[in-house]
């Protein structure tokens, strides 16, 4: 029986690992553990320990895992998208981001869901402005067996230079739907210093970092609409 995310999260946090894998592709060191949830129960987990990420030169050392952890929190505290449940804690290799693991065919992508599921896939889009995320490919929008759109790999994202990368070039100038400025207009107070959102975020980011978030939020209400990107520099390589 597979668990709901308020079962899951004390596994999620504190769960022994009972085994897995490293995940062969991709630049840094990701694990697909399993997490012992009691008697005859597991669930399954994206593991990115801090000391298996590769050096970049324009992200901080060590810090991409804190960014899966804020992109969490901000996709929660504005209720789209879906981003799996994440927490920071120790596990083998130190350190590290856990992220239940969503199951999901991996032959389908972006590519494949761009036409009939425009709507869910712009709230994505949007999030990735907000968020600056610098590495949407394709494979990074999962459907699961429900029918349920989920976006993963936030690990280069918030800095506070634009660094926008994505495939999304079909979205490219759009204007942002009215329900998600809404959103983003509720969002606006809760990330003031001293709120509670503010604060998690600063967990993870540096205040600079949140700073700029609080000025892309601002640009994007005022604007109202997805940029008109450079395919030459703002696709992410490989695509998928």
């Amino acid at each position: 029986m597979q668990l709901t995310e308020e079962e899951a999260l004390p596994t999620l946090r504190d769960g022994s690992v009972l085994g897995g894998h490293r995940v062969a592709w991709g630049s840094n060191y990701t694990f697909l553990v399993e997490l012992d949830a009691g008697p005859d129960r597991s669930i399954r987990a994206v593991y990115k320990p801090r000391d298996g990420e590769r050096p970049l030169y324009d992200f901080p050392r060590r810090s991409l895992y804190k960014r899966e952890l804020a992109a969490f929190r901000l996709s929660r505290a504005l209720g789209w998208p879906d981003v799996p449940l994440t927490v920071v804690r120790d596990g083998p290799y130190g350190i590290g981001s856990m992220q239940l693991y969503v199951e999901a065919d991996p032959e389908i992508t972006y590519f494949d869901l761009v036409d009939d599921r425009s709507e869910e896939l712009r709230r994505v889009a949007v999030f990735d402005l907000l968020a600056n995320n610098a590495d949407r490919k394709a494979g990074h929008c999962l459907l699961d067996a429900e029918g349920r759109i989920w976006s993963i790999d936030h690990g280069l994202t918030f800095h506070p230079s634009f660094k926008v990368r994505t495939v999304m070039l079909e979205l490219w100038g759009e204007a942002v739907p009215e329900p998600l400025l809404d959103d983003l207009a509720a969002l606006e107070g809760r990330l003031e210093a001293g709120e509670a959102l503010a604060t998690e975020l600063v967990e993870a980011l540096s205040e600079l970092e949140v700073e700029a978030l609080r000025h892309r939020l601002r640009l994007m209400l005022e604007h109202r609409a997805l940029p008109r990107l450079d395919p030459r520099r703002n696709v992410p390589w490989p695509w998928v």
